[in-house]
């Protein structure tokens, strides 16, 4: 799977690309990311990417010149099988969609700055826009980061154990239940005797119990959720 980045702040992308799961993916040759300096594109001699907003206002708008030659230019070389712009009034990113860019082979992904981008950007190319929460970012490099981690974590091959992901929180609509490791009993606590029992299926009957119940009480947008995808007719 390749993503192709479009940012105007390249080295905010340095680090969580390049280290932990990501560095790896990279390596075997499962994953590609590829950022691009919107400023290569920019105007004049100074190569400007920004301008004041119509209309008045505090901050700076992202021209639309800059963006048209660079995605261009990289739609000549390939095709994208969605042009992502992420920003705050886009749709919620969460796991089922995660799932379903994990489907994807080429996924352009453009990072706003200061205002956002010119909005005919957005109409002429933009095919899905994304936010990763209800607040405000200083760019879309962040938002993009963990796009690009949240999906390739899905990607076969890329996490050690092929199952892992599966039990992620928000797979199956619930949060994920509780999680112990060794020592079985630390400073008075003891891990539950079902995790130590071995016996798959009360294990298995354990952690469905606890993801409900956690997701009652921490999350009950999500148990109202998903109680309804259970009772469809209730």
């Amino acid at each position: 799977m390749r993503f192709d980045i479009v940012t105007v702040l390249p080295e905010l992308l340095v680090s969580p690309l390049n280290h932990s799961i990501l560095k790896r993916a990279q390596e075997r040759g499962i994953l590609q990311v590829f950022v691009h300096d919107l400023r290569e594109y920019g105007l004049g001699r100074h190569r400007q990417v920004d301008d004041y907003p119509f209309g008045g206002g505090a901050g700076m708008v992202l021209r639309p010149e800059p963006l048209a030659a660079c995605i261009r230019h990289l739609q000549g070389e390939r095709v994208y099988d969605e042009v992502i712009y992420l920003t705050p009034d886009g749709k919620t990113l969460d796991q089922k969609l995660c799932n379903r860019l994990s489907l994807n082979e080429n996924l352009l992904l453009l990072c706003g700055h200061y205002k956002g981008i010119d909005e005919r950007i957005r109409q002429k190319f933009v095919t899905l826009e994304i936010s990763i929460g209800d607040y405000v970012l200083s760019g879309g490099e962040l938002a993009a980061a963990v796009l690009v981690d949240a999906v390739s974590r899905l990607l076969p091959g890329v996490l050690n154990d092929e199952t892992s992901a599966l039990f992620d929180s928000f797979q199956d609509g619930l949060l994920a239940p509780p999680v112990y490791t060794r020592p079985a009993e630390w400073e008075g606590m003891a891990v539950p005797e079902v995790l130590l029992s071995g016996h798959a299926k009360r294990i298995s009957e354990w952690q469905h119990e606890q993801s409900l119940e956690r997701t009652r009480l921490r999350r009950p947008d999500l148990y109202a959720r998903w109680q309804e995808s259970e009772n469809p007719n209730i």
